[in-house]
């Protein structure tokens, strides 16, 4: 199976379990009066929509390199994972305004039976949090990591809506906007995490070196080419699951053009066998005796 298949494998997860989970959870608030599952409901249908996008994004951007896209079409997942973030920031406002409003205008205590489907919630989506988080981590994609954190925040959500809804069933009458205030607790979190998704893509966009590991692996497996005295600049670009290298290889002075070239295309061969995430390799020969 392809990175790009594993991807969408676990994007079709999160729209199966994210559409269960929103169904379930509002009608859990609203036969249970709890306006913090109604909240995660919010954030549930938002998920939906947005691993729609992610879904999009990684069919696009696994699209082969064309005459008007020689890197390929990479770039579309951060520009999706920011589309993500917009959907979790609306999310955290209106589940925040909500909340405020709540908090304002006394209602009943929640039903101690929306504790177990809390509970539940709570365990199956830290699950799926792990779950696509270890595929976007063998994909390399950046728009399967802003879903995993959707999972990741849900949870965190439902662990507010369980916390506020104990104190407003242990404490009793006066304490109904326990609830409500777990929900707005939830609604910030989801704004951080928003932050902690949107910081990499950026990076991403912004071609930020953010990768040692892979230099250094690259620079390794570079000195296992026969003919390659070692390595000098390495510069490398990540559009969507595939990373670009520019690379500057040190070689005998006395060597031809002609064995120069061949050189650098056993490299760029060598390097794209041993490391199968690498997209474009772009080999500089420079002669030892310049150095």
């Amino acid at each position: 199976m392809t990175n790009e298949e594993k991807a969408i494998k676990a994007t079709y997860f999160s729209i199966i379990g994210n559409t269960c989970l929103a169904i379930i959870k509002g009608l859990a608030g609203f036969f249970g009066n709890s306006y913090a599952l109604i909240a995660d409901a919010i954030e549930s249908t938002t998920d939906i929509f947005s691993s729609f996008l992610v879904l999009f994004g990684i069919k696009y951007s696994s699209k082969p390199a064309d005459e008007n896209h020689p890197y390929g079409h990479g770039r579309a997942e951060p520009l999706v994972t920011f589309l993500v973030v917009g959907f979790l920031i609306t999310s955290a406002t209106i589940i925040g305004y909500e909340s405020i409003a709540n908090i304002q205008n006394p209602h009943d205590l929640p039903k101690s039976w929306t504790l177990y489907v809390l509970g539940a919630i709570i365990i199956w989506k830290e699950y799926s949090f792990r779950l696509v988080m270890k595929r976007s981590k063998q994909t390399n994609s950046s728009a399967l990591a802003a879903d995993a954190w959707h999972h990741r925040s849900d949870a965190i959500t439902s662990v507010a809506a369980f916390v506020g809804i104990s104190i407003a069933l242990f404490m009793g009458k006066g304490y109904e906007a326990a609830d409500d205030w777990a929900a707005l607790f939830a609604a910030f979190f989801i704004l951080y995490n928003s932050y902690k998704i949107f910081r990499p893509a950026l990076g991403e966009i912004m071609d930020e070196h953010l990768n040692d590991d892979l230099v250094e692996e690259i620079r390794i497996e570079s000195l296992t080419v026969v003919g390659i005295l070692g390595t000098e600049k390495c510069f490398i670009r990540k559009a969507g699951m595939k990373y670009h290298v520019d690379l500057h290889a040190i070689v005998s002075a006395n060597i031809s053009v002609k064995e120069g070239h061949e050189l650098s295309h056993k490299l760029q061969d060598t390097l794209k066998e041993k490391i199968p995430q690498l997209g474009n390799v772009l080999i500089h020969i420079e002669p030892d005796d310049y150095h």
